[in-house]
């Protein structure tokens, strides 16, 4: 069915070219397809086609490599698409409501420029019904067609983890679903050809859009669950990591650490299920709990960091913290809704003067999301508490007794806090470290 849905060749569009939307167009690339690869970034674009891959998530040598695909910011490239596949965020608002513009705006894009039959997927998370109730319409108002007739719409969500090298697009298993059933099979077999791990086709979309969303929510009250264990740990004077791992031998114990969740997808998406649940006369109490509890460890962390300054006499007011990582997560240059942002904040309120560093993220996108200054280490002196915020290589990797060079030359016990727990307790304290983790 696929190949008669392309006997002619047809591209294959990819209407946004972030983390999700790259590896996914070069995906197809490399399978054969003509791809366009669609942004309005220009910038974005001009550094693709120059291959540079400033996501990390396809690398500055494949991106080189890849054949059969045209990087675009011209929206009328893709009335060359007879596939518009949709992959752009969708975030949250300050008050935490789900902002549906991106996708909003990827709708109307796609729909002044919609080819005769092409079928229309969606890849961005959402709630159930969006695909729908609202991106559907927005097509229809946009292209003077009508679904179902003049084109048809699916949806399969995005399930990559940015920075991680072992589960990439091709090897997790992908949910697809169609408005009907040529759609529905169509869109199966166009995933089954660069998903190795297999695809499973939904019942309905919004069904597919459900199963997106809860994978996160349930992690987010997992992870909500064990952070809330390390505030009780912590003022019972217990470790939690230690906990954790004496718990975990058990066979059916479900293994998550503690940590600030931030991020585009664990951190956002149970918001979209919440306010759905509201709408449809349910207020999701776990859920909501669950966020409450993660978006409170930023505050947590600073003042356990302030509670150590003064604990070794350190005047509070115009200490110098060294916040170590600013993405969201290890190994990955991406910066969007970084819960570092939250100890930033709170620390500064206490008077603190606080400096950043990042091995990977962009400058000047931390100044634009954040107002933050980024550091280079080698820079960094005369510092009274160091707090390791990410876990990336290069912090897993620190000489510890270099490390004590970068505080001030009266502190006998330097105060380390060590947010993602990979550092070996009893070598840090036999060093000398005041040493606190999650």
């Amino acid at each position: 069915m696929l190949k008669e849905f392309l006997k002619n060749g047809e591209k294959i569009s990819v209407v946004g070219m972030g983390y999700v939307g790259l590896p996914l167009a070069v995906a197809f690339a490399e399978k054969g397809f003509n791809v366009i690869g669609f942004d309005i970034n220009k910038k974005k674009i001009e550094e693709y086609k120059k291959g540079i891959d400033s996501t990390h998530e396809v690398g500055n040598e494949r991106l080189v490599k890849v054949k059969n695909i045209e990087f675009t910011s011209n929206p009328e490239d893709l009335k060359l698409s007879k596939i518009n596949i949709v992959a752009v965020p969708t975030p949250v608002l300050k008050n935490k409501m789900p902002d549906l513009r991106p996708v909003e705006g990827a709708s109307r894009i796609v729909g002044q420029n919609l080819a005769e039959n092409a079928i229309v997927i969606y890849e961005s998370t959402v709630y159930p019904g969006v695909t729908e109730d609202i991106c559907m319409p927005i097509l229809e108002k946009e292209s003077g067609k009508k679904c179902g007739i003049d084109f048809k719409i699916g949806y399969s969500p995005e399930r990559i983890n940015p920075g991680d090298k072992v589960h990439r697009v091709e090897n997790i298993v992908k949910i697809t679903s169609g408005m009907d059933e040529e759609s529905s099979e169509i869109i199966a077999q166009l995933y089954e050809q660069i998903i190795k791990a297999g695809v499973y086709r939904a019942a309905t979309i919004k069904v597919a859009e459900a199963a997106k969303v809860i994978e996160n929510s349930q992690r987010d009250i997992n992870i909500a669950f064990v952070n809330e264990l390390s505030i009780i740990f912590d003022r019972m004077e217990i470790d939690t990591k230690d906990v954790l791992e004496a718990a975990g031998t058990k066979w059916n114990f479900l293994k998550f650490n503690p940590g600030l969740v931030g991020g585009h997808c664990i951190g956002v998406d149970p918001y979209y299920l919440a306010m759905k649940a509201e709408e449809v006369g349910y207020r999701a109490d776990v859920i909501l709990a669950g966020r409450k509890t993660n978006d409170g460890m930023g505050k947590f962390i600073a003042e356990k960091t302030v509670k150590k300054l003064i604990s070794t006499g350190r005047m509070v007011k115009d200490a110098h913290v060294l916040i170590m990582g600013l993405t969201f997560k290890e190994d990955c240059p991406d910066l969007r809704n970084s819960k570092i942002e939250d100890i930033i904040n709170e620390l500064k309120d206490y008077g603190v003067f606080v400096s950043i560093v990042d091995p990977l993220a962009n400058k000047k996108e931390a100044m634009d999301e954040y107002g933050v200054t980024l550091s280079k280490l080698e820079e960094i002196e005369n510092v009274d508490a160091i707090i390791l915020g990410v876990a990336h290589k290069e912090y897993r990797d620190l000489d510890l007794n270099e490390l004590k060079s970068l505080y001030k030359l009266d502190i006998t016990n330097p105060i380390l806090v060590d947010v993602k727990g990979i550092l070996n307790k009893e070598e840090v304290k036999n060093l000398g470290y005041k040493f606190w983790r999650m």
